[in-house]
C-alpha cells in the first residue's frame, strides 16, 4: 500500500469532468491531488501517481478483462468503486459480462467465447481462444489505457498481460500499468510459487483474495495487496438499509417468502443445485445431479429442486433443455438476482454444487452443502499428480479441514453422491459444523485490519461498509505511481 495516499486536504472537485484540459476542474497544490472518497472527503496522492497522469489527458483510460461470471462481478464492482473515488472522467473498455456493462463497459465480444476451464478441455477451443487473444491485445494497443486490470481466467489474463507488455517494450514506449485482480493459486499446485517471479515481468500489482496470498507473492518479487474476498461484497449490498458492516459474515435470505411465490407446502423437502457458471462444467455436472435427484425422490418423496442458472445464454439454454426430462419438480433461478438467490438458499436444505465460488455463498447463507467435481480424465490426472492440498472447496482448503463434504473425479456418481447428500440432509451434527466453520471462514477472508488502518491514517475514514474489497483495489490502483 505504498502508493497510496498521502494526507493533505483541500477543497471540492467537480464530479463531471470534460474531456478538454482547459475544463479539468482538478485541483493540484505542491505537485498533489486529491481522489474523491465516498465519504466526500478529499484523498491527496503523489505527483507521480496513475490519476495524475490521467488527469493531464482529461480522461482515464481502463482497459479490464473478465472471462467468466465471478470474474464479471468483481470486475463491475470495481468499475463502480473506481468511479466513485476518481476526480477525473473514466472511460472502459474491454472484454466482460453483464455486471460489467450495467457500470459502461462494451464488450469487445461476449465473455463466454474465453470462459474455458481445463487443460485438454482447451484443446478444442485453442483456435479460438488464440484469436480473441489477438483481437483483445490490438483493441487494448488501440484504446491506449493508462492501466489494464485483468479479473481471474488466468489463463487468457496472463498471456494478454504479456503480450501487451511485450508490445510495448518492442516500441519502446511507455506502456499502461498492469493490474491481476485473483492471485493465481501458486499454494494448490507443486512448483506454482517459483513462478510468481516470473509474472512480476508483466504484472505490476496483483489484488489477492485470500490470507497468505500478499505474502506469498511479495516473497517473490511480485507486488500485491490483500484486499479481502469478493464474496463480503454481497452483505453490503443485499443487506442494504440494515445496521451491518463487512464483518456482519452473513446473509439471511427470505425462506418463507420463496415458497410463497412458488406455491412450496411447507412439508415440502427443498434442495439447491447449482451445476456452474460455464457450459463445459455444467453439460458435465448437471447429469449426475439429475440422475442423483433421481435415487433421492424415494427417500423425500415430496422433493423440489431449484437450479441456479449462471447468467451464460449457452448454460441457460441447456439447462432449459435438460429440465424437460427433470425426475422431480424444480424451480429455475435466473443469475443476475442475488436477492432472490439467498432467498432461495434459506428456503433449502441443503446444496449440491460444482466447486467454486458458490461454496462460499453458502457459507454466506449457512447452508449446509456437498461440493462436486468432474473434468476430463486427463485434466482430473493432472490435477491428481500436480496438486499438493488435499481439498479442492475454499472452505475446506482455508480451514485445512473436510468440513464440507466433497465427491470428485471417479468418487462423484450419482450413487455415492445420493448418499453422501442424504447423509448430511439426515445429520445435523454435520449440518451444524459447517454453520459454525462458516464464521472462521468469513473471518479469515475479510480485509486486514492493517490495510484498513492504512486508509484510515490516509484519510479514507469511515464506517466499515467503506473498506470493501473492491474500493481498496479501486484506491490502489487510482494512487498506483510507477517506477
Amino acid at each position: 500500500m505504498s502508493h497510496l495516499f498521502a494526507t493533505l486536504f483541500i477543497g471540492k472537485i467537480r464530479e463531471k469532468i470534460s474531456m478538454s484540459l482547459a475544463a479539468i476542474r482538478w485541483v493540484k497544490f505542491k505537485s498533489r491531488i486529491c481522489l474523491k472518497s465516498p465519504l466526500r472527503r478529499f484523498l491527496w496522492v503523489s505527483s507521480k501517481s496513475l490519476i495524475e497522469r490521467a488527469a493531464k489527458e482529461g480522461e482515464l483510460r481502463i482497459f479490464i478483462v473478465a472471462g467468466e461470471v465471478s470474474g464479471d462481478t468483481i470486475g463491475s464492482r470495481l468499475m463502480a468503486s473506481l468511479k466513485k473515488l476518481s476526480p477525473v472522467t473514466i472511460r472502459f473498455s474491454g472484454v466482460g459480462g453483464s455486471m460489467m456493462s450495467k457500470q459502461g463497459l462494451k464488450s469487445l465480444f461476449p465473455m463466454e467465447n474465453i470462459a474455458v476451464m481445463g487443460i485438454w478441455e482447451l484443446l478444442p477451443h485453442l483456435y479460438n481462444f488464440r484469436v480473441k487473444l489477438k483481437e483483445t491485445v490490438e483493441a487494448a494497443f488501440r484504446f491506449q489505457p493508462h492501466a489494464v486490470v485483468t479479473v481471474d481466467s488466468k489463463g487468457f489474463s496472463f498471456r494478454l498481460l504479456q503480450q501487451i507488455r511485450a508490445r510495448y517494450n518492442h516500441q519502446r514506449s511507455d506502456g499502461p500499468v498492469h493490474f491481476h485482480y485473483v492471485a493465481p493459486s501458486f499454494w494448490a499446485w507443486k512448483g506454482s510459487e517459483t513462478r510468481l517471479k516470473g509474472l512480476a515481468k508483466f504484472v505490476d500489482h496483483v489484488f489477492c483474495i485470500l490470507p497468505n496470498e500478499e505474502e506469498g507473492c511479495q516473497s517473490n518479487g511480485l507486488a500485491a495487496t490483500f484486499v479481502g474476498h469478493p464474496i463480503l461484497e454481497d452483505i453490503l449490498e443485499l443487506n442494504m438499509g440494515k445496521e451491518t458492516a463487512l464483518h456482519g459474515r452473513k446473509i439471511t435470505g427470505n425462506g418463507e417468502d420463496f415458497r410463497k411465490k412458488y406455491a412450496i407446502p411447507s412439508g415440502v423437502t427443498v434442495i439447491t443445485l447449482l451445476p456452474g457458471s460455464r457450459l463445459q462444467e455444467v453439460t458435465r455436472m448437471l447429469p449426475i445431479f439429475s440422475n442423483t435427484m433421481k435415487l433421492l425422490k424415494d427417500s423425500f418423496p415430496e422433493l423440489v429442486t431449484v437450479i441456479h442458472v449462471a447468467p451464460n445464454q449457452l448454460v441457460g439454454n441447456y439447462i432449459a433443455r435438460a429440465i424437460h426430462k427433470w425426475p422431480v419438480p424444480t424451480i429455475l433461478i435466473p443469475g443476475g438476482t442475488p436477492q432472490l438467490k439467498y432467498d432461495a438458499f434459506n428456503a433449502s436444505r441443503v446444496a449440491l454444487c460444482t466447486s467454486g465460488t458458490v461454496a462460499m455463498e453458502l457459507q454466506l447463507a449457512r447452508l449446509p452443502c456437498l461440493v462436486t467435481y468432474r473434468a476430463h480424465l486427463l485434466t482430473e490426472w493432472f490435477i491428481r499428480y500436480k496438486a499438493k492440498i488435499p481439498y479442492i472447496s475454499l472452505p475446506n482448503i482455508l480451514l485445512d479441514s473436510p468440513v464440507i463434504p466433497e465427491a470428485l473425479f471417479q468418487t462423484c456418481t450419482p450413487t455415492k453422491v445420493a448418499f453422501s447428500l442424504k447423509e448430511l440432509m439426515n445429520n445435523i451434527v454435520l449440518q451444524q459444523q459447517q454453520i459454525i466453520a462458516a464464521e472462521k471462514v468469513m473471518e479469515l477472508i475479510c480485509p486486514p485490519n492493517r490495510i484498513i488502518h492504512n486508509l484510515e491514517q490516509q484519510g479514507m475514514r469511515g464506517t466499515r461498509p467503506s473498506y470493501t474489497p473492491s474500493m481498496i483495489a479501486a484506491s490502489t490502483i487510482l494512487s498506483y505511481a510507477q517506477r
